[in-house]
């Protein structure tokens, strides 16, 4: 019997007391670890840093733990049952870490609990005790973990975890946190608030029910789970998720909740951003916690788990969690035609996909993607943004060769029958030999050909092909302003030829700072840099909005001097302006829409949805 102890003991000083209980520990010893990183967030992160002390012992008294590696120990023999104590230091306000103080306690099973080697696929129990004193009696407990003797749902007790994985998998939160309960096809689903918040209850569960039925749909079977639990902290400014196998933390900020006095007839765009991140994490239930590369079955927590397929995980994944909010009608078409737009924006302007194959990107997530400096959006290029719009051509392909008989969909609805029920591997090619099997053999080639660009080249997709096909036009234009992302439009905005410097900024009380240079820019190719502090051109100083004013009104062709310092040394630069790229994606009807509009309609109808 493998049981786990875990107590907030000192909320103030960010700590929790674990406890392991041991039934035996054999002639050989035992080794035991911590999780070096955590499934779904690909960067080692070396959770055994934040144990302040550790001790052991039995009936005997004090046993002597040994060092075996960063995040090893190994215990020694023991004739008797034996209790391993330590304290773990919580303050990585993160989806990915653990977090306590006075107002909430958060863990990931990564950041707390070691695993005994060798004993990983035995069930455990594990007792989460609320901390002392009154000021913690209205606490609540949320997590994935199967409650068991006489504990009730949302309490404080004794949990079960069928193994480590599932230990690790199922994160917890404690506080008076806000609940809000509804069902998606009979199913328990629970949204769980922590923070200061006010929020319109009802729209929030009536679109959550809405895009949860269209996933469990989607997938044609039932829901793989028997509850789900969004586990949410409300910040002031925060954003980001985490999924897991019956449940997803998330930050997000408060203006992204929806409020009563909202317009009911309108989507703000942060409550728009909100439901695509509950979207986008309730859908990984199916892809990638049990539709899975090869790779991670089982998952090495130890080691970095290496595969090209997360442009398949996270990319079909960003293309859907949007598509979803559109056929479940939480936001109108040309809203979706937006956020689609945004996306190819993203993919656009970044100048790594110039040299990086989204496959690259995948494997080389542990040192690249999520370790990104200030040249990253010249070396990098996002499977996630990359990866949603490899999946929408996919999506249009796969519907062009078939005459709409089919699409991604089918796709993924085989994935799950195949591989993610049986815990199958999916495999490099895996997906490519499903889709040709799925199309006739006349669109081989053309297929064989598009996997081969999208995967393993850095030549551009047929993205406007296919959306003409939709009766949709696309065209990358110049940004009109430093926040302009692109979106949907009635009509194309005219090129306006305005010059660019091919920097990004952030404004500073003295000028701006450089967050980084695109290569080959006029400011690249003038000297500037990532971390010069400018602070004046032709003369004058400037600051965030009169730079962009005075930059719009140079001719493209003519030269400024700006004058910044690098660290504490005074630097003047001369940089030759030039037109401004067109790497901002509009998209709006075609003129011959009309010709197209039943594809259009069938590719976001509600019918089309899953059903």
């Amino acid at each position: 019997m493998i049981h786990y102890q875990i107590h907030p003991v000192n909320p103030e000083a960010h700590l929790f007391e674990v406890k392991l209980f041991l039934d035996t520990v054999g002639a050989d010893g035992q080794l035991l670890y911590m999780p070096n990183w955590i499934p779904g967030s690909y960067m080692v992160r070396d959770f055994s840093k934040h144990i302040q002390w550790i001790k052991a012992e039995n009936a005997s008294g004090q046993l002597e733990l040994g060092r075996v590696d960063k995040s090893t120990w190994k215990l020694p023999t023991s004739d008797s049952p034996v209790t391993v104590t330590y304290q773990v230091y919580a303050w990585d306000l993160s989806v990915r870490g653990a977090h306590l103080d006075q107002t909430h306690g958060f863990f990931n099973g990564t950041c707390v609990f070691f695993a005994v080697s060798g004993r990983e696929d035995e069930t455990c129990t594990i007792d989460i005790t609320r901390p002392d004193g009154d000021d913690y009696v209205h606490w609540r407990l949320a997590t994935g973990l199967k409650p068991i003797e006489g504990t009730s749902e949302f309490a404080f007790g004794r949990y079960q975890a069928m193994d480590y994985a599932e230990l690790i998998d199922c994160p917890v939160e404690m506080s008076d946190f806000h609940l809000i309960s509804f069902e998606a096809c009979g199913v328990p689903h629970h949204m769980v608030l922590t923070g200061r918040h006010k929020v319109d209850e009802k729209r929030l569960s009536d679109d959550l029910t809405k895009i949860c039925e269209h996933h469990i749909r989607f997938f044609g079977d039932e829901a793989p789970m028997e509850r789900y639990v969004f586990m949410t902290y409300v910040l002031g400014s925060g954003f980001g998720g985490l999924e897991h196998r019956n449940s997803t933390a998330l930050h997000c900020s408060r203006e992204d909740l929806p409020l009563e006095t909202d317009d009911q007839d309108k989507v703000k765009d942060t409550y728009q951003t909100f439901l695509d991140l509950c979207s986008h994490e309730y859908f990984h239930t199916w892809n990638v916690k049990r539709i899975k590369p090869a790779e991670f079955l089982p998952y090495d927590t130890q080691n970095e788990s290496y595969t090209e397929l997360l442009w398949a995980f996270e990319g079909i994944t960003s293309y859907y969690d949007n598509l979803a909010l559109a056929q479940t009608q939480c936001i109108d078409k040309e809203e979706y035609l937006t956020r689609l737009a945004k996306t190819l924006t993203s993919v656009r302007r970044s100048k790594g996909r110039l040299i990086q194959t989204v496959t690259d990107s995948s494997f080389d997530a542990w040192t690249k993607f999520y370790k990104q400096d200030e040249n990253a959006p010249n070396a990098v290029v996002s499977y996630y943004t990359k990866g949603a719009e490899i999946a929408l051509c996919l999506d249009l392909l796969i519907r062009e060769k078939t005459d709409w008989n089919k699409s991604l969909k089918d796709i993924m609805r085989r994935l799950w029958a195949e591989y993610g029920k049986v815990q199958k591997g999916v495999e490099n090619d895996t997906i490519q030999s499903i889709v040709l099997e799925e199309t006739p053999e006349t669109s081989h080639d053309d297929i064989k050909e598009f996997f081969e660009t999208a995967l393993y080249s850095t030549n551009p997709l047929p993205t406007e092909r296919l959306l003409s096909h939709l009766g949709l036009c696309l065209a990358y234009l110049p940004r009109s302003d430093r926040n302009d992302r692109g979106g949907f439009k009635a009509s194309l905005p005219q090129d306006k030829h305005l010059a660019d410097l091919g920097l990004e900024y952030k404004s500073k009380a003295t000028g701006v700072l450089v967050k980084s240079v695109y290569a080959d820019s006029p400011a690249g190719k003038a000297g500037i840099s990532a971390g010069d502090h400018l602070i004046a051109m032709d003369g004058l100083r400037i600051n965030a909005s009169t730079f962009d004013r005075e930059i719009k009104q140079v001719p493209v062709g003519e030269s400024i001097s700006v004058v910044g310092f690098r660290r504490d040394e005074l630097m003047t630069f001369r940089v030759a302006l030039e037109a401004a790229e067109c790497d901002t994606a509009y998209i709006t009807y075609a003129d011959d829409f009309d010709k197209h509009q039943s594809n259009f309609e069938h590719w976001l109808n509600i019918k089309d949805s899953g059903q």
